[in-house]
Formats: C-alpha cells, sequence, structure tokens
C-alpha cells in the first residue's frame, strides 16, 4: 500500500467516512492517493485532478520556480504551456505574472479540470484543444514553456503511474519525440529573441541541447537540476 501520513489518513476517513475500506483498498492496488482526495497542492495551489490528468510532482513545482525567476526580468507579454493537463503550470504561473497565457491540450477531458482549476483560481487563461504532433498553434508567442510526455515507452515506472493517462507519460523516439516536435514548430511560433522552457527526462539532456542548437544555432541553453540532483529543466534562450 502507498505511504499515507496521518493527515492524508485523516482526510480520506472524512471522504470515505461511509467507505473507508473501498479507499484503502485502493492504496492496496497503488491507486494514486491523489485521485481518492481529489486534488493536490501544487506550488500554494489548490488543484483538482482525476484519472483524466497527470498527477503535478514535486520536481514540476521546482520548474515553476525556477521558470518565474527566469522571467521576472524578461520583458515578455505572452507565453503557451503546451500540454497543459492540470493547468498546474499555467495556472501557477498566471498567478505570479502579468503576462496573457495560453494553454493547449490534445485530452478534451483534461481541458475541462484545466478550465475548473483556472475557474477556482480566478485566473483567467485561454484553453484551447490542439494534437501538437499534427497541428501548429495558430499565434506567436514570447515564451513556449512544457513539461511533455518523456518516458520511454520501454521505461519502468512506479505501479501508480498505471492509472494515469498514458499519453501524459510515454513518448516514442527514445522519450525525445514532442521535444523535436515542439522545438521544430518553435521556429515558426516563437517572437524574436523569445525562449523556451522544458521539463525533461534525467538523461535527456544533451540529446535535447543538440536538438535545439540544430533549430536555433544561435541559442544561450541553461540546464538546471531537481532535487536529486539531476538534469531537469532546460532554458533556451533565442
Amino acid at each position: 500500500m502507498n505511504n499515507i501520513g496521518a493527515a492524508d489518513l485523516k482526510l480520506l476517513k472524512e471522504l470515505y467516512k461511509d467507505n473507508l475500506d473501498y479507499a484503502l483498498n485502493k492504496l492496496k492496488e497503488h491507486y494514486p492517493i491523489q485521485y481518492l482526495i481529489g486534488y493536490v497542492d501544487f506550488y500554494n495551489t489548490k488543484l483538482k485532478v482525476n484519472e483524466n490528468v497527470l498527477i503535478p510532482r514535486f520536481e514540476t513545482e521546482l520548474l515553476v520556480e525556477k521558470t518565474l525567476n527566469f522571467l521576472k526580468n524578461k520583458n515578455y507579454t505572452s507565453l503557451l504551456d503546451i500540454g497543459t493537463g492540470s493547468g498546474a503550470i499555467a495556472i501557477s504561473l498566471k498567478k505570479h505574472l502579468n503576462l496573457t497565457i495560453d494553454a493547449l491540450d490534445i485530452s478534451s477531458s483534461a481541458l475541462n479540470i484545466a478550465k475548473e482549476n483556472a475557474k477556482e483560481n480566478n485566473t483567467p487563461i485561454n484553453f484551447f484543444k490542439l494534437d501538437i504532433l499534427k497541428e501548429i498553434p495558430p499565434k506567436k508567442y514570447d515564451c513556449i514553456i512544457s513539461n511533455p510526455p518523456y518516458v520511454k515507452e520501454d521505461e519502468y515506472t512506479s505501479l501508480e503511474t498505471k492509472y494515469e493517462p498514458s499519453i501524459a507519460l510515454y513518448a516514442k523516439n527514445s522519450g525525445l519525440e514532442f521535444y523535436i516536435r515542439i522545438l521544430s514548430i518553435a521556429t515558426q511560433i516563437l517572437n524574436k529573441n523569445g525562449s523556451i522552457i522544458f521539463e525533461i527526462g534525467a538523461d535527456e539532456s544533451e540529446d535535447i541541447k543538440k536538438i535545439a542548437l540544430s533549430y536555433f544555432p544561435k541559442a544561450n541553453i541553461t540546464i538546471k537540476k531537481d532535487y536529486n540532483n539531476f538534469d531537469r529543466f532546460m532554458f533556451i534562450e533565442t
């Protein structure tokens, strides 16, 4: 069963007061406690989650923090979040930045959750459905940010991830599929002197850097580490 703290157990007892055994049995099956509770606290933001969206990770909170520090000295006015899922990144950034933020996802179900979360957090964001692998966003932006699927198709993941949407986790081409596509279309939808910000797989930084430089040869690329000292974030200034 998932490790569960006293506070979470108390909350489950309140939420499932008439059927606590159901919740505990689900945990024994490695069902994510976040889905049982129905929300997560992400960067001081309460976000609804269910099986239609990936559960936001601590690493992505750090991405938001580093992005806020990165953008504070930029005179940007527009940002696109690709693969928004629950809306975690877009909503957290909007709460702290005076930017026009658009966010896209391929999943209508995920977008419904993101819209609910944006409304609950009073963060006006333009959400729209788009298959980034086949379509190109119709506007240009100063900044593109994405925590795309980057788990290799044959890579081991925790037992809990089997309940999360696979389209939000796995990517072809050794996990590089979405980075290649986003960098490719960024040549068309990124404004001059714009930036691209990625969360990346721990062993993907050199490959993604090479791809980025093939599209933006003069880019200044910074790679930052996560809490476990793995390469996890890439900032590409074009």
